[in-house]
Order: structure tokens, then sequence, then C-alpha cells
């Protein structure tokens, strides 16, 4: 039996579905999955046997969406809609008229926004990966959590040993950036804390970003600290993987780097700024006490997903000293 998967969300949403699809794809050998998603993500994807990636176009349009039922509709027994926005509702519309079982993702989005407000459902929600795992059970097909890490590839770990060398000493990766505003450290705390990490001889730091912008500001940033690299714009995503599979450890804000690091087994110190893992967005199998956080703010969680501007105008959940990094990193 072939399903049709689709998740045509950012690079950090998709990576959240590979611990799930793997554990489909190995308790299922005999069916074929197909990942909907957008371009440049399959390598994610690559090392499951019965796993097909299908690139959809980041801008698609009506046409495109019936385009796709067209290409689908003869090839996929079942569709699971991990999506649920207007586009994929109108192609589970056209796949159950062609008598297609659909199923669709709950994905609470009215408790989630509610949890933003003081006080107003402030629990916590069930995680990404459970709401996966119950829209796959909906489906008729059961997962658990048993994934660790996705194999390594050959090519691209020679790839990295070429580029960056064997590995000596500490390397420690950091993602300072993230969409949003409200979810990244001040920019004088960031360069502190490559400061702090560099100063040891034994510590190389690579910095990991993504965007014209971004890749330029770590590279200026590359240039002035010592045994400190950018791998921003540089490498293909399983490149990136497989120099992660290298690191010691990777610091990180509320982003995708911190879903890619649990990919590979890598342990992720991750930092919330607006955001609040209450919401469910935290890292696969991360432990809880590598998040850092401001836990004496009434007004966090105030956003969901992230956003540019701060109610009281001073963003004091990004109040956060590179001192409390580098403690934690060393106990």
């Amino acid at each position: 039996m072939t399903y049709l998967i689709i998740r045509l969300a950012t690079l950090g949403n998709v990576a959240m579905t590979v611990p799930v699809v793997a554990s489909l794809s190995k308790r299922y050998p005999d069916s074929r999955f197909i990942v909907a998603g957008k371009k440049n993500l399959g390598a994610m994807f690559t090392a499951l046997p019965n796993v097909e990636f299908r690139e959809v176009d980041n801008h698609l349009g009506w046409k495109g969406v019936v385009r796709l039922w067209r290409a689908w509709r003869d090839e996929a027994d079942a569709v699971i809609d991990l999506q649920d926005v207007l586009r994929t509702r109108v192609l589970d519309l056209l796949m159950w008229l062609s008598g297609k079982p659909v199923t669709r993702i709950r994905y609470g989005r009215i408790r989630k926004h509610l949890i933003t407000f003081w006080g107003i459902g402030k629990r916590v929600l069930p995680t990404e990966f459970e709401r996966y795992a119950d829209t796959f059970r909906r489906a008729g097909l059961e997962t658990d959590d048993s994934f660790e890490r996705l194999a390594g590839k050959v090519e691209a770990a020679k790839s990295i040993r070429s580029r960056y060398g064997g590995k000596e000493g500490r390397w420690i990766g950091l993602a300072p950036f993230a969409k949003s505003k409200s979810n990244m450290l001040p920019y004088h705390v960031t360069k502190e804390l490559i400061e702090r990490l560099t100063k040891d001889e034994q510590t190389r730091v690579f910095l990991f970003g993504a965007g014209a912008i971004e890749c330029e500001m770590l590279r200026q940033w590359a240039s002035v600290f010592p045994r400190t690299e950018s791998v921003a714009g540089c490498l293909k995503l399983e490149e990136e993987l497989e120099l992660m599979r290298q690191l010691d450890v990777m610091i990180c804000m509320d982003s995708a780097n911190q879903h890619l690091s649990s990919l590979v087994g890598l342990r992720a110190v991750s930092v919330w700024c607006a955001t609040h893992p209450m919401i469910g967005f935290a890292g696969w199998k991360q432990r809880p006490e590598d998040i850092i956080q401001r836990n004496d703010l009434r007004c966090r969680p105030c956003t969901c997903h992230g956003t540019n501007h701060c109610r009281y105008g001073n963003f004091a959940c990004k109040q956060i000293e590179a001192e409390t990094i580098i403690q934690h990193l060393y106990e």
C-alpha cells in the first residue's frame, strides 16, 4: 500500500516528521511512503528504505494543486495531511473524491494561540511528534519512539573531512539565528559567546545559518574570531548533517538546527526566548535540562512561532547572558 504524506512546511517542521516516518518505515517494510515537501529537503529521508521524497514548488498555486492531484491520484492509496492549510485541504478533497481515504492532522491551532495569553489555557500541550503519531494512528498505522539517528552517508562524510580535516579537540556548533527577532539572542551576546568559546585552544566553533544576510554576518564573525568556521551557504543539507554528526554539542535557538541535531543524535543546548517548549516544539529526545530560558517572566510565551515585536517594547525574554550558556556547557 502506498501512503502520501503531505508536509509542505519549513526545514524544522519537516525535520520533526523524520523520527515518526522512520518508525513507519521500519514497522511497515512492505508499504511505500511518499513524503511531499519543499525543495532541497529530501536528504533527510534518503536513508529510509521504503520512503520516497517528492519535491513540491514552494509557491504552489491552485493549478499546481490540480496538477499534483492528477499526478498522485493513481499512485497513492491513502493520504495523510500533516500540513492542514487551505491548499492541502483542496488537494485532500480532490483525493477523497477520487476514492482515497484522507487523514488530517489535528493541529490544535486555537489552543496553541490561547497559550500565548496570560494564564489562558496555559499548560503543556502535546508535542508535534505526538500529533504526528496520532494522525498516523487514525490512519491505521502504529508508530513508536525507537528512532535514534539517521544512517551516515559516506560521500558526505568524505566531503566534510576533506574540507575541515580530522577532528581534534572539541567541535561546537552554534546556530545563532532564527526567523523572528523574538527568537534570537542580541548580537553582542552571540559575539561574546563565540569569544568565550574560542579562548580555549582545544575548541573549534562552527557557525550555522541560512540566507544571504546571515551568511555574510557569520562570515564576518568567522574572520574575527580564531578557530571559527562559517558553514552557512557552504554545505548541502546532507553535508551539514554529517558535520553535525562530528560535533560535541550544538548551541541553537528555537530553530531548525535543534531538530537537525536530533536527526543525527547530537545533543543540543537550545535557547528559548519569546517561545516556550510547552507548546510542543522541543527537539526529538533532547534533554529538558539543556533548555535555557527565562522562567521568571509571566508574559512568556507570547508567540507560538516567533514575532518581530514585543508588547512591552523591551524583549526581556532575550536578556540571557553568555555566561549562563557557557556555565551550562561546562557543567
